[in-house]
Parts: C-alpha cells; structure tokens; sequence
C-alpha cells in the first residue's frame, strides 16, 4: 500500500510517496481510485498547508469491507466492490493520500454508474464547498441577486458560479483574461482580478453586489466589502480575516443529500466538472507546485491507480 502523508511529502532520498499513516476505524474501508487537490493557502501560509482540506475527498473508491450491520437503513448498505463517492475529512485530521482509507459509512455515496472515476474524484469537497455556500446555511443565495465569486475559474469557483446560475442570480467572475470564456460558458460574466477589480465590477452592477464568495483571499475581501451592499453577506473559503470584515468562514462538511444531487446534476450534464490534469501518485510533489503556481482551472486529480 502506497500513501503520502501530509504536504505531499516524498522520500528524500528516493523521491517515492512515503508509507501511509494508520487513520482511525470507520465502518468502511475503502480502496481508492483517485483523489483530488484543493489549494487553499492564504499569506501567512505555506503551499502544503492546505492539505488537510484537500485530502479531505476520496472520491472515486471501492469499499472492501462491508459496514456495520447497525447502520443498515439508517445510511443504505455498501457491498465489497461498490464504487463510491465521499468526504470523508473528519477522519483524515492532518491530510494524506493513499490507497486505501477508513471512512465513515455517513460520508459515502454510491458513484454513478455513467460517471469516469476521474470525474467523480473532483466532486466531494469542491462541490459541496461550493454547494453550501451558495445555500441557505451559507450566502442564500436566490434569483435576481448578483453575486460576485473570487478565483471563479478555479476548483470551487466552477461549481459555485454554476450552481448560483440555477438559483436564478447573476454572477460576476474573476479571473485572469485567459479564463474569460471559459467563465462566460458558465453563465458568468467574467472580470480581471487585481488593481482597479472594483471599478470593474461597478461597470457591471453600479450599486454593488448582494453577495460575495472569496476562494482566493487576500486583497479580494477588501475588494468585496467595498462592493457588498451588505457586508454580512461575505464568506471566505481561504481567509480568516473575513471575520474582521463582518463575514465569516466556510469549510465544507459530509452531507449525502447534497453530495447525492450534486453527482445527479453532472451525471445528466447539468453541472461542468474541470479537470485540469491527472496524474499519478508518484508525481504528488509536482501536483503540489503547480497548485502553489495558481491559475489552475479546475481541478487536479491524483490517479491512486497509476
């Protein structure tokens, strides 16, 4: 069994992915087929600190022992060879990748049978990330508002311009000019991050914006305030000093229901999952670069397979 621990750390001395840590017994244990990887490093962090949050997904696995009978009806039944889908961070406290992992019965769905592992390993924490910011228990997000997405081009920003799009609101995007139609084929309407990011977006909607999703951080929650109509109405998935703002942060949690209608909506095509790149296991260390590089759309996925 191969795994790497947290930061995407290798041997020094052969480059290899390291041995995995034991994590706490869960009703399920599953076999991994891939993962996916989420940057979330604001200043005052460092590339790697993100990874307890980008572990967090084990999307894409096959169950190799069958749970508790007590769970039966209260979660469904899992059978040796099922592919499923799950979040499953609670158990995974400091962050790891590997082949196989424990995982609460709770956090696991079954995969769609028409969905590629690949596609399903960038679901989970990226989708209901964004899924529940958009929600009631986040932004509330409802039509005819205009809400504005930091980094929208990015894992999370591509579902959650997505799924405020079905709420009925309008959403402004930013991203970097190379981004812009891909932004546009969401049913965003795209804008440049950086200096002058607010006089942008007032060209666009000259009384501000209802609401503001951060996943970038930094200068971006100064940028929202000025633009909020409503400064309660921010939420950061990235930085901490939403609070000082009047916001508050988000870390996305297990939650079948969602997950359920999340993989429904990309099974049908209703939903767009990017993925940026796959690569093997071997290769973590450089999947970790080019996160910390930035400007990824989408989502990079680890083949565990590979």
């Amino acid at each position: 069994m191969r795994g790497v621990p947290q930061g995407g750390e290798t041997d020094s001395e052969t480059g290899q992915p390291g041995n995995c840590r034991p994590v706490a017994a869960d009703p399920v244990r599953v076999s991994a087929e891939l993962d996916q990887l989420e940057h979330r490093c604001c200043e005052g962090q460092q590339p790697g600190d993100e990874v307890q949050d980008g572990l967090a997904s084990t999307g894409g696995q096959r169950p190799e022992h069958r749970q508790d009978q007590q769970d039966h009806g209260r979660h469904g039944t899992f059978d040796v060879g099922d592919e499923v889908v799950g979040l499953a961070m609670e158990d995974v406290s400091n962050g790891t990748y590997a082949e196989l992992v424990t995982a609460p019965a709770a956090a696991l769905v079954s995969k769609p049978g028409n969905m590629e592992f690949t596609t399903a390993a960038a679901v989970p924490l990226a989708g209901l990330t964004a899924a529940q910011a958009v929600s009631g228990e986040g932004l509330a997000i409802s039509s005819g508002e205009t809400v504005l997405v930091h980094a929208a081009a990015g894992g999370v920003g591509t579902f959650a311009v997505q799924l405020a799009r079905r709420t009925g609101a309008r959403v402004i995007g930013t991203a970097s000019p190379r981004n812009a139609d891909y932004l546009r084929s969401l049913g965003a309407e795209p804008v440049e991050y950086g200096d002058g990011l607010v006089e942008r977006v007032r060209e666009l909607a000259p009384d501000g914006v209802d609401a503001a999703l951060d996943l970038a951080g930094g200068e971006a929650l100064d940028q929202s305030a000025e633009l909020l109509r409503d400064p309660l109405r921010l939420i950061s998935a990235v930085d901490p000093r939403v609070f000082q703002l009047g916001g508050r942060m988000i870390q996305a949690h297990p939650n079948r229901g969602q997950l359920e209608e999340l993989l429904d909506l990309v099974s049908k095509g209703d939903v767009h999952v990017e993925i940026a790149e796959v690569l093997p296991l071997d290769r973590v260390a450089r999947a970790h670069d080019v996160i910390a590089e930035g400007h990824v759309r989408g989502k990079l996925v680890l083949d565990l397979t590979a």
